[in-house]
């Protein structure tokens, strides 16, 4: 689904950008543009990175207990 469509930014885009690396909000607003020209799709950016980043911390420490 397109999230941003000043930018054509779909919720892959912004995934795709925190499986990259991205940790935050900014750090996808960079990466993307996302938020960046009007701003009404901040707050659904925002909570997609938010649940994203959880999703990537989350298999971060089950990588760890597996490895331990």
């Amino acid at each position: 689904m397109f999230v941003c469509l000043c930018k054509g930014v779909s919720d892959h885009k912004i995934r795709q950008s925190v499986e990259d690396g991205a940790r935050s909000w900014r750090e996808v607003q960079r990466q993307t543009g996302c938020g960046t020209q009007c701003g009404k799709c901040a707050c659904v950016g925002k909570a997609i990175t938010r649940e994203a980043v959880k999703s990537e911390v989350m298999a971060s420490v089950s990588d760890l207990a597996y490895a331990v």
